[in-house]
């Protein structure tokens, strides 16, 4: 265990500390236990939901409900649920591939289930009191029960912290009222169970409570009509109406005012796993799109055949790739995290609420990029098809319409790139990463004579790896040149931090793909990933474009003068190549490949 925890690096820290390939986990790590739980979610997912698309597409809530009670007696609602209240106790690798696998049938299930396996079991597996959970979380684990959970407000969204639903103490002190409205509330329709946020007279904190449902004794619970959405039409999603609801003292979820910590709390597992339901999702419309690419001619030739087609095939592919790399790598992170907290002797409650804790940088950092990606991806996908990607008829349209919800769930991407920021500058000020030494050594460099020596870079991704450290150095030179201009006024400049978390993004990501694939091209041999080698390389040369706008306009915004040609300098030196990658050559690689399988392969 002491061995895990040396080469394990805390969250954030992968911006300060090398990452070795070796010590990244990847989708080729899968044990024979985790191919066979993927095998078994991959024949539910053909079975129980892609075969019955129209039907969920034609907003039939009743089949939601229906497949996910088969889910539960499958197992599959209980993946990360501990075998004591009747789940499978699986890491959270596990957990992420499940939902990986499930959740790209149609985004209306994959809502049902991410709703209710995250945000609606979780809070009472990680808060919850012995009595709680014994009571609650077998029925949730075995598909008994469905949860939902209700915290957004009319005028509480983002700001979560700011409802107005009130919880008052009964005169005898054993039960409290709650009145309030809720809305957006998925799987609200068929739930037995909801997590409940309310404000006890005038705490500054929200508190959570358990509280049943019975349509046939609603104790002051009303629905309002399912929302008719742009997406995931046959996801459950109504407004909810409390009015006088009496809750057992019991029922509160861990103390009271805590409510917001254990909102928080449940969005970072909750964007971690969103991330992992949006992969197959772009690896299934890649695969239809090359599908149907191969096989639609235009002037006597496949359209696969076009470079412009070729172009949206490598870059789709890319960007799932990297999707991948990146959160099976944060996921194993998580996993080994729990592990380590509970050799030292915390409850697994504890380690696993700590361990995903410790890497919320990392689950904002994927909620975004692969809810963007996959948007992207689906977008490209409705482009290849042309005019018939428009229609009903082809499977793309709502792939782009489920796809869009996902940059607005588990707080929006601008809440989220903003936190990646705060979070990353509050650790550092807590000394759990050190940010102040490597920033102050950027500094330093750029005040020195650079180097004209030229490097060499014979090895398989040694430019790479050089390039990553160099982005790195840029978002050193961006945050800490920000961070002394407006000390704690920093989080009032939002458009300075969204600029920072994109360069943040591209970094994780790129660098997660490279690991992945330098980690399998030593031990599979790198003919064997050529194309992974390109997409490796594409994505990066991307991600370089991106940290240097981000990076031109960051200094830009807060610095002037001698100090803004240094530092506009310095990014140039920063983003530049010794060798340019040819990216045309790049991409004809990739989508030749993907073209001769006829599918996303990797």
């Amino acid at each position: 265990m002491a061995e895990l925890e040396k080469d394990i690096l805390r969250g954030g820290q992968f911006l300060v500390k090398e990452t070795k390939c070796e010590d990244v986990f990847t989708p080729e790590d899968f044990s024979e236990e985790q191919k066979m739980m993927k095998e078994s979610v991959m024949e539910f997912n053909e079975r129980e939901i892609i075969a019955h698309k129209p039907r969920f597409e034609a907003k039939d809530y009743a089949l939601t409900e229906e497949v996910m009670r088969k889910a539960g007696e499958m197992g599959f609602l209980g993946v990360a649920v501990p075998e004591a209240y009747d789940g499978l106790g699986m890491g959270f690798v596990s957990t992420c591939l499940t939902c990986d696998y499930i959740s790209s049938g149609t985004g209306s299930f994959s809502t049902a289930f991410g709703a209710h396996t995250g945000i609606g079991t979780m809070p009472i597996t990680l808060y919850g009191t012995e009595e709680q959970k014994q009571k609650y979380v077998p029925k949730l684990a075995t598909g008994e029960w469905f949860g939902a959970y209700c915290l957004t407000e009319p005028g509480a969204g983002s700001d979560a912290n700011s409802g107005k639903t009130t919880a008052e103490l009964s005169s005898d002190g054993k039960s409290y009222k709650i009145n309030g409205q809720k809305m957006w509330i998925s799987n609200a329709g068929f739930c037995s169970l909801m997590i409940v946020f309310a404000r006890i007279e005038d705490d500054k904190n929200i508190t959570g409570f358990i509280v049943e449902y019975d349509p046939e004794n609603p104790n002051g619970i009303t629905l309002g009509e399912e929302e008719h959405k742009l997406g995931i039409r046959a996801s459950s999603t109504r407004q909810v109406f409390f009015n006088d609801t009496v809750v057992p003292v019991e029922n509160m979820l861990a103390g009271r005012g805590e409510g917001f910590k254990i909102a928080m709390n449940a969005l970072n597992v909750g964007r971690i796993k969103l991330a992992a339901a949006c992969l197959d999702s772009q690896r299934r419309i890649l695969t239809t799109a090359v599908q149907y690419a191969n096989e639609r001619k235009q002037f006597k030739t496949p359209i696969a055949d076009f470079g412009a087609i070729k172009t949206k095939l490598a870059e789709m592919a890319a960007s799932a790739y990297a999707g991948e790399s990146a959160t099976y790598r944060a996921a194993k992170n998580i996993e080994d995290r729990i592990a380590i907290r509970e050799a030292a002797g915390n409850s697994h409650q504890e380690a696993e609420l700590k361990g995903v804790e410790e890497y919320a940088i990392e689950c904002s950092i994927l909620k975004v990029a692969v809810s963007e990606d996959v948007q992207n991806c689906a977008d490209e996908g409705i482009q290849i098809f042309g005019g018939m990607g428009f229609s009903e008829e082809t499977p793309m349209e709502a792939a782009w319409r489920d796809a869009r919800i996902a940059r607005i769930y588990e707080g929006t991407n601008e809440i989220n790139r903003m936190l990646s920021v705060g979070m990353l500058v509050k650790k550092a000020m807590k000394g759990h990463v050190d940010l102040l030494g490597p920033a102050q050594a950027v500094q330093e460099e750029l005040m020195g004579i650079p180097s004209f020596e030229t490097p060499d870079y014979s090895e398989l991704f040694s430019e790479e790896k050089e390039m990553i450290k160099k982005l790195k150095k840029t978002f050193l030179m961006v945050a800490g040149g920000a961070v002394q201009k407006f000390g704690p006024q920093l989080e009032e400049h939002q458009q300075l931090l969204i600029a920072a978390a994109d360069i943040l993004i591209e970094i994780y990501m790129a660098e997660s793909a490279i690991l992945r694939t330098e980690k399998n091209a030593k031990r599979f041999g790198a003919e064997s990933q050529s194309a992974q080698i390109a997409m490796a390389k594409l994505y990066l040369y991307h991600a370089v474009d991106i940290v240097e706008e981000k990076g031109k306009e960051s200094i830009i915004s807060f610095a002037e003068g001698d100090e803004q040609r240094m530092l506009l300098m310095g990014l140039k030196r920063f983003t530049k190549y010794v060798n340019y990658p040819d990216i045309v050559d790049l991409r004809i690689e990739i989508a030749e490949k993907v073209k001769a399988e006829n599918k996303y392969c990797f």
